[in-house]
């Protein structure tokens, strides 16, 4: 009986592991291609290994110097000179770095020399690292290149702000009850996922963007500034340990709820029109990704009863993974929809070619 128990177990394992490495080196082809609305004779395959493969390598100042001088129309590349290769960001990881190593020597000047004064640069340095990493992530993956650092760091402090406006505005319609509950947790993600996604696509609208990376980007830097402000907030509220959990856990929150939320409005809107409140309950492949965020941020919120840290930590990590999974769905999509265009481009030139020498 145990044997026949055990090689159950073994088998389950085996099972449950063959799958998330498929999906861990080559994300369902199925889901994308479906977002992507692209042909599948030109699969478009992420490997996380490749993704990240920069991250360890030496990089010189002037590679980082050309990221940061792409967006303007003299360095936004043509459409056929988009790169479809898989991604591969690493300027992130510097950022992070950098920003990892002065929360360290602000924590030495707390608890060593006691400085108090650093305590506003701890909360702030805190809060930082992780959102802004992510989002310098989400700046190298646009691959399109149409967006600079300057309009980049506006979407992140005016678009960040204002979706905690509307928010506080939203709270103020529906009061949230203080009892910790499932129907309070909620309504917190219907009320932040809603107010984060009105600026998304305020921001999408009057930048007209048209790209399921713009999309991306926009989505992660009104996230990362949301945030960025809110943990700045429950410190303030709660006390300075409160930096040490919000600042490791938000590598699964609202920035990347957001960014999938971007990604969604592009995928829900026609091509080079705005996004209509019509488009709003009318296209399954937005409102479906924004049910999503909603369930992802209030099973994030939700304190299970009975239950202890262990249990909260669980639901944490399943929020991370499928979030992220969710992430690297976008980014394939993205990538699908460079060679679509591409593609698209292609056959209407050489349609007009042919047009014009059976002219002649």
């Amino acid at each position: 009986m145990k044997s026949s128990l055990k090689n159950l177990h073994r088998n389950i394992f085996s099972l449950v592991w063959t799958g998330v490495r498929r999906n861990y080196d080559n994300l369902d082809d199925n889901i994308a291609k479906h977002l992507g609305e692209t042909d599948a004779d030109h699969p478009v395959e992420i490997h996380l290994s490749r993704m990240f493969s920069e991250v360890f390598k030496r990089h010189s100042r002037d590679e980082a110097d050309r990221l940061f001088i792409v967006g303007t129309k003299s360095t936004t590349p043509s459409l056929q000179k988009v790169s479809s290769r898989p991604v591969t960001p690493w300027f992130f990881s510097r950022v992070f770095l950098v920003l990892a190593v002065s929360f360290v020597m602000l924590m030495a000047l707390l608890f060593v020399f006691k400085s108090n004064k650093v305590i506003p640069g701890l909360i702030f340095i805190g809060s930082l690292t992780v959102p802004l990493s992510l989002l310098m992530m989400f700046f190298e993956i646009n691959v399109y290149q149409n967006i600079s650092i300057r309009q980049t760091m506006v979407i992140f402090l005016v678009g960040g702000i204002l979706s905690l406006i509307v928010t506080m505005t939203f709270y103020m319609i529906l009061p949230i009850r203080t009892e910790i509950s499932i129907e309070s947790a909620l309504i917190v993600g219907i009320v932040e996922e809603l107010a984060k996604c009105v600026v998304i696509i305020l921001f999408i609208n009057s930048y007209k963007a048209n790209y399921i990376f713009n999309g991306v980007l926009i989505g992660a830097c009104i996230g990362a500034g949301f945030s960025v402000f809110e943990s700045s907030g429950y410190v303030s509220e709660y006390g300075l340990a409160t930096i040490f959990t919000r600042s490791f856990q938000a590598i699964g929150t609202h920035t990347i709820w957001a960014a999938i939320i971007g990604g969604a409005v592009i995928l829900g809107k026609a091509r080079k029109k705005p996004f209509t409140a019509k488009d709003f309950v009318t296209k399954p492949k937005f409102y479906v990704f924004l049910l999503i965020a909603i369930c992802l941020h209030t099973f994030w919120d939700w304190d299970i009863p009975d239950t202890g840290i262990g249990v909260s930590l669980f639901q944490e990590f399943i929020d991370i993974v499928i979030g992220w999974f969710l992430i690297f769905v976008m980014i394939d999509a993205g990538l699908r929809e460079v060679k679509t265009l591409q593609g698209q481009q292609i056959i209407i030139h050489r349609s007009k070619r042919k047009k014009l020498v059976n002219k002649r």
